[in-house]
């Protein structure tokens, strides 16, 4: 008699060391590997391991939480002996043992490093048979034969095992080791005592996973019954084409190839796209309709059949109606009118014209892509837009092969779809914020889509075609130029679009803004006028820009006010009762339409100070005042530079303190000036990055003024590069410097003499409000820009 055996005889319990696991659960007389994963049962298995290799095996029911801290098992365990027993480096153990024996767990005891289970034994002793339980025997082996039929991965030992057991607990234990069921049901097979409710509970178990497993054969068979129905289909069509080749016939199901090549055909497409798409159309024909394949060819000869290969949109060619378009949408941009009419006017001398590249760029709100769409209006062309922002793949212009999954053509032959003509006007918006990373460079991909040489020929990564690109009007725009490719720009026309001045910004609003936001609010059929002082308060006082974009939202601001006063004195109550509402709006009425003014005359900028001079400088939003403040302390004799100051500028910078360094004496300077003092120069507004090299006039200014103690003279605004002989050097963007200086009422420009020329682009109204001094050396400037006679010495050395 064993230990247990003897303890159950006499009533006792027995303690053995604890090992658990969440998906195992042990029958007697199987089998079986256990994975101990906590600290506490791989120390429980070590000193089972030096004893008699005896341990409890338990499911885990519940590991510990802040409600409770104790380890919960089920409450029926096994007692196992360990037959192999490996530990893993990862510090936990696999086990093999075999089961022995069911027992209650009475409680669980925490020892110093495991823990043990006190334990009573279960008899297991086969009760008497009668008809009854062998009836129920006989169920339960005839279930699991079927189940071990069903599952397939039962090994044929264990189903004779179960089969020939000569008791009902043997056969639940090995028919309850074989089943692939959940822990949970597992386990109320372990806990039952009578053999009675343990096969009943067996039959119940084996019924549900028959019936599982016979679902899951039913439905692969429905499965693969319709994948051989395809396979004889197939093989039956394959079988047909060859019978119809046979008798000379081109029959079958041919209507969607024939379909498409009648679309191609339609479209007129040059000798080498039909070639192709013959090809193309003869492969899709031989494949099955539902081939992946196939999706990709037909996707492929509908691209095609769709693009526009030759059919051409009628074009204007009355230069006339083409200028009457152009002026009812947009004020001002001669020089991008006059291109256009340039252009209408050679197509009607000749009748085959590549179209050109054009490339208007201006600040924001200036109207650049609207007048993309106001050329197209002009030539009677179809209009098509692509926004270039943002976009770093390659693919987006030129496409993917079509091998990859859901490949398309690129931006270009979409948006040529999308026109359904050959010769759209097609506008490339925001050129300039093109980017690049290790997907391509879209800019690359341009060059050749905007070079007229070689646009006839542009090919797709997705066609693998030649589509003629040459009567296509493209038209870019762009803010700055300095971020386009060298190459990319050599192709294209530049046509700069300036800011515009309050007399533009006055007319536009009237002839344009004030109309079109008064129809968009509701107000077009009421009489409600805005005063040109009206206008003009809003230009000066609420807006600061080149272009008119934050001036229409202004105006339209105003008129959703004038909209809900209108609405609230009833004249929304019956349909065109608005016609008679009536509201004048004036500079006065401005501020309770819009609020405080957000800008107001800083007479800071007509204040002379030392040390302080007042730059012009051109960005990407148009002109702006840019204040040059320089100080003179003790210190180290050094220049320090602040406020984000680019490369060019810095050097600029050095270049004036040189200049001026060399020329002190002129400057009524001495060697006291310079020894032991620290020159500061900053440029305020210090997170916007400045650079450039037209500020070298203010730097110079403002350092000389800082060194002598000397202000400049009020009111005055410069530009222009210096070169360390003294010569001033032109600048460019003079129109948006001068407009920015007569914002903030700046009465005197000084500017660079070899820039007169550029004068002429200076509005009439705005060059008769400013005074301007043309130099062309630094003394000429200095002597301008200081009181007379600051600096005798230097006006007779520049003499």
């Amino acid at each position: 008699m064993s230990l247990i055996d003897s303890l159950k005889a006499h009533g006792e319990s027995v303690e053995l060391p604890l090992v658990y696991a969440r998906e195992s659960v042990i029958f007697p007389r199987s089998l079986a590997p256990i994975l101990v994963a906590t600290s506490f049962g791989v120390n429980a298995a070590e000193l089972a391991m030096k004893g008699d290799r005896r341990v409890a095996a338990a499911l885990l029911a519940r590991m510990p939480d802040e409600k409770s801290p104790e380890i919960e098992v089920a409450k029926t365990a096994t007692i196992c002996h360990i037959i192999q027993f490996a530990r893993l480096p990862d510090g936990t153990a696999r086990l093999l043992v075999e089961g022995e024996k069911r027992a209650r767990v009475r409680k669980t005891v925490y020892r110093k490093d495991h823990l043990s289970a006190s334990l009573e034994p279960l008899d297991d002793a086969e009760p008497e048979r009668d008809r009854e339980l062998d009836a129920l025997m006989e169920v339960v082996r005839k279930d699991f034969l079927q189940y071990a039929e069903l599952a397939k991965k039962i090994p044929p030992e264990l189903v004779q095992a179960a089969l020939k057991a000569d008791g009902p607990h043997r056969l639940v234990d090995l028919a309850g080791h074989a089943l692939a069921a959940r822990p949970e049901r597992k386990q109320e097979l372990l806990d039952a005592a009578d053999a009675r409710e343990r096969l009943e509970l067996l039959a119940a178990a084996l019924e549900s996973e028959v019936e599982s497993l016979s679902l899951q054969k039913r439905i692969s068979q429905r499965v693969k019954s319709r994948i051989d129905k395809s396979q004889r289909e197939y093989f039956l069509n394959e079988q047909l084409r060859e019978i119809n080749r046979e008798l000379g016939k081109e029959g079958g199901d041919e209507s969607e190839t024939k379909e498409l090549e009648r679309r191609i055909l339609e479209r007129e497409p040059p000798e080498e796209v039909l070639e192709k798409a013959r090809k193309e159309l003869g492969r899709l024909a031989k494949l099955q309709a539902f081939s992946p394949e196939a999706g990709v060819l037909r996707a492929y000869c509908e691209w095609i059949a769709d693009l526009p290969w030759s059919g051409k949109s009628s074009e204007n060619r009355d230069i006339a109606f083409a200028r009457k378009a152009l002026d009812e949408d947009h004020y001002g941009m001669e020089k991008a009118k006059e291109r256009i009419l340039e252009y209408i006017a050679v197509l009607g001398l000749k009748e085959k014209l590549r179209g050109p590249i054009l490339c208007f760029v201006g600040a924001p709100g200036t109207g650049k892509t609207s007048l993309g769409r106001s050329v197209a209006r002009a030539l009677g062309r179809e209009f098509v837009r692509v926004s270039l922002g943002g976009v770093r793949d390659e693919a987006e212009i030129r496409g993917h092969r079509k091998t990859y999954v859901g490949a398309l053509p690129g931006k270009i032959l979409q948006s040529m779809k999308k026109a359904g003509v050959s010769n759209p006007v097609f506008l490339l918006d925001e050129v300039d914020k093109l980017s690049s990373d290790f997907r391509g460079d879209p800019a690359s991909a341009l060059l050749e889509v905007l070079d007229p040489e070689q646009n006839h020929n542009f090919t797709d990564h997705y066609l693998e075609l030649p589509y003629d690109l040459s009567s296509t009007l493209f038209i870019a725009t762009a803010n700055s130029l300095h971020s386009i490719p060298a190459p990319l720009l050599d192709r294209m026309e530049v046509i700069e679009i300036p800011g515009y001045s309050e007399y533009e910004k006055l007319e536009i609003a009237k002839s344009f803004i004030v109309p079109r936001q008064l129809a968009e609010n509701g107000l077009g059929d009421a009489k409600v006028r805005i005063s040109d002082d009206a206008i003009l308060e809003i230009v000066r006082h609420y807006t600061m820009e080149s272009g008119v974009r934050s001036l229409e939202r202004e105006i339209a601001h105003a008129a959703r006010r004038v909209a809900r006063e209108a609405v609230e004195k009833g004249w929304a109550a019956e349909p065109g009762k608005i016609a008679g509402f009536s509201r004048s709006i004036s500079s006065k009425t401005v501020p309770a339409l819009l609020g405080k003014p957000r800008r107001q005359d800083d007479p800071v900028y007509r204040e002379g100070r030392v040390g302080v001079a007042y730059g012009l400088a051109w960005t990407e939003l148009g002109g702006t005042v840019l204040p040059v403040e320089s100080t003179v302390f003790e210190g180290e004799e050094s220049l320090i530079l602040t406020g984000k100051l680019g490369d060019v500028m810095k050097e600029s910078a050095r270049a004036a303190l040189s200049l001026i360094r060399a020329r002190a004496a002129a400057f009524g300077l001495d060697a006291d000036s310079f020894r032991r003092k620290t020159l500061h120069v900053h440029v305020p507004e210090g997170a916007i990055p400045k650079d450039g090299p037209s500020a070298g006039i203010t730097l110079a200014a403002s350092m000389l003024s800082a060194l002598s103690g000397k202000p400049l003279l009020s009111g005055r605004a410069m530009t222009g590069e210096i070169t360390l002989t003294g010569r001033i050097l032109p600048i460019g963007g003079l129109k948006e410097k001068v407009l920015a200086a007569r914002r903030l009422d700046i009465g005197t420009v000084l500017l660079p003499a070899r820039n007169e020329r550029d004068l002429e682009d200076v509005p009439r109204e705005v060059a008769r409000e400013l005074e301007f001094i043309l130099v062309d050396t630094v003394d000429e400037a200095l002597a301008a820009l200081f009181s007379p006679g600051s600096f005798p010495a230097a006006g007779a050395s520049g003499a």
